[in-house]
Parts: C-alpha cells; structure tokens; sequence
C-alpha cells in the first residue's frame, strides 16, 4: 500500500487525471458512447511513437549525433548545437525524447569540460527549443498530434501555420546563446571523457538488426500520422509484434503512465461535454479566448491535458494551439517536457531542484515576453 501512495505521489499528473475521470463520471454517468468517443487512434499514435522511442533510446541510435558534440572548442559553438540539436531533433522523435537524449549528454559534456556554470542556463534554452520545435510538426508533441488528428488539416497546412513562431523562436535562442557566452572565451576540451559505445554490443549481430528495423517502424508511424489512414489498428498491432520479436523488454519500458494520463483525460473530457449545462457554461468562457485561456490552464495541469479538456470547447483552433505551446515557457507544471528536464538534473544535482527553477523561470519567461504577443496575434490566422 505504502509503494501505491508513494506511486501515485511522485506521478501527481496521473494522479490528478485519475480523480478528474471520476468526478466526470458521477456527474455524468458512463455509457457506450463515451467509450466511443474517446480518441482510440491518438492513444494507439502515442503508444506506437513512445515503444519504438524507448528501442532508439535502448539501441544508442543517436550516439554518432552525440560522439560529433565532441568536436566543438567554443563554448557558444558547443551551445549552439546542443540547443539546436534539441530543437530539430524535438521535431521528429517528440520534445521529451530529444531532451532525454541532449540534457544528460549536456550535463557530461559541461562536467568534464570544468563549465559547470553554465549548465542550467543552457539545459533551460535546450527545454525552450524542445518546447518551440517541436510545435512545427503534427507528431513533435502529445499535444500536437492529438490536435492535428482533430483539425482536419494537412500536414503542409499545419506546418505553414506552426512555421512562423518556430523561425522567430530559433533566431531567438541564437540571440540568447550569444548572449548568455558573451564573455566565454575559453577554449573547450574534453580530455578524458569517453562516449564510445560498448564493443560487444557493437559486435552483436541482433543489435545491427534493431537498429536497422526502428527507423524503418518510425517511418511507419509517421506515415499513419501524415496519411490519417483507417488502418492505424493494425499498425498498432505490426508494431506490437514487431517489439515482441525484435526485443520484448521495450513494451515493459513504454510510458504507460502517460498513456493513462490521456485516457483518463479524454474520459473527463467527453463526460463533461456530454453535459450540455456544463459543456455551454465552458463553451462561453472559452470560446474567442483560447489562447489565453490555454496558457492559463496549462500551468495547472499542463499542455497536454489541457488540449484535451479544451478542445471540445474552441472555436479558434490555432488560439488553442499556439497557446497550448507557448504554456511550456511559463513554468514547470506548463508542459511535461520541463518537468522531465527538471528530473534529470536534480538526479544529478540533489538538492539544487531551487536553483534549477530560478534560472529555469528567468529565462523562460524572458523568452515568454518576447513570444506570447505575435503567438496572439498569429492566433487570428485561422487553421484551413
């Protein structure tokens, strides 16, 4: 019982979903057609990305990106490509992974380098640019890719959209880059740190074949995201498979507590929309101020949830998106990609968790004052 509270504890989002389910389901009692309602295809997306991420991360597939870090000798240069690695990387493999692959590696990298000041001011540009790249593509966030899959748009429409704030936000990291290393002149070195990979695992001719297969199941998934084909079930199922057969222990690693989080958010969503009285009241305070209303609500139970639970209540679709990403640089609670950067560095950093959120806010919120208003004014520019 003790492990459960502690469980439940340390993961408050699912927590909060979990209580938020089942108060929706008192008031609204459940039925077949809330079960049908429920976004299947977003959950099977998500489960199908975050299994086939854990085989990438497993299987050490980004180490030649990490290896050529090594190359740099200026500290701006070395930031440079450490941020816009995060930035182009959270495009495609989604915010969270490119931090779990670019925020240790920054930390070792800083470590060895004897530049350990200067590891929160970058790691909280790395979670800005995660945060503001991965908003150009419809699979670059949770939240992006359960929107996209409601709008009704395509890929190339939904880009265009998203193209805008994601170009002013990279000149604004490189700004910020050259500022923070304005007086950083010391050459870099890395004397005696080692990122080679293990030579067995090298040498083992199934780990050639993983490496070979994820990319190519990514691919896949891609595909059924851009295409929106009816068929996303038994790509689910291909993928299940294939993890079965390639290596079985990744279905034990896959995020299922985020997969929880978003069914149990989707039963609160479509509960409280089967409500008519409570989905009007929402309706009208929601409707014509989704931006503002989506930076608001997602400091209290993040962007992602918060996609979902105002979704069914817009009626301007880029005012919902733009500000779903922009809540990320307001503090931790704003997106889950922050609160996973935060928990890789105090695991490195016991007890300077503080520290973390007062540089953390400092600059996100210097970035956020620069952004929120063209992200509003963008708002305007309807989705179609």
């Amino acid at each position: 019982m003790r492990k459960v509270l502690l469980f439940f504890r340390k993961e408050m989002m699912l927590t909060l979903s979990i209580i938020a389910a089942l108060v929706s389901l008192i008031i609204n009692k459940p039925s077949m057609s809330l079960i049908q309602s429920i976004d299947w295809r977003t959950l099977g997306t998500l489960f199908m990305m975050l299994t086939v991420l854990e085989g990438f991360k497993k299987e050490s597939i980004f180490n030649p990106i990490i290896r050529f870090s090594t190359r740099f000798r200026s500290m701006a240069g070395l930031s440079l490509f450490l941020v816009f690695g995060v930035f182009f990387t959270s495009m495609f493999v989604t915010n969270d992974v490119s931090l779990i692959i670019f925020v240790p590696l920054t930390i070792l990298l800083f470590r060895g380098a004897d530049k350990e000041a200067f590891i929160l001011p970058v790691i909280s540009l790395e979670n800005i640019a995660a945060v503001r790249g991965s908003m150009l593509m419809p699979f670059g966030s949770p939240q992006n890719l359960f929107l996209y899959g409601r709008f009704g748009v395509s890929a190339p429409v939904f880009m265009l959209h998203m193209l805008p704030l994601c170009a002013f936000s990279a000149v604004l990291l490189v700004i910020f880059i050259f500022v923070i290393m304005r007086k950083e002149k010391t050459p870099v070195s890395f004397d005696g740190i080692n990122l080679a990979q293990d030579s067995g695992q090298e040498q083992s001719r199934m780990h050639k074949v993983r490496q070979a297969a994820y990319p190519v199941l990514f691919l896949l998934i891609l595909t059924v995201i851009v295409t929106r084909t009816s068929l996303w079930p038994y790509a689910v199922i291909l993928i299940f498979v294939a993890m079965l057969v390639l290596d079985a222990s990744i279905l034990a690693k896959t995020d299922y507590v985020l997969l929880a989080t978003f069914l149990c958010f989707f039963v609160f969503s479509s509960s409280i929309t089967g409500n008519e009285r409570i989905s009007a009241f929402l309706s009208r305070l929601v409707a014509g101020r989704e931006y503002w209303w989506s930076i608001g609500i997602s400091q209290i139970i993040s962007n992602v949830p918060a996609s979902i639970v105002l979704y069914p209540f817009t009626t301007n679709n880029a005012g919902l998106i733009y500000g779903l990403d922009t809540a990320g640089l307001c503090s931790l609670i704003g997106s889950l990609a922050s609160v996973i950067n935060y928990r890789i560095y105090v695991r490195e950093y016991p007890g300077r968790g503080k520290a973390f959120i007062k540089i953390f806010t400092l600059i996100s919120w210097a970035f956020f004052i620069i952004v929120v208003i063209p992200g509003y004014l963008l708002s305007f520019w309807p989705f179609s």
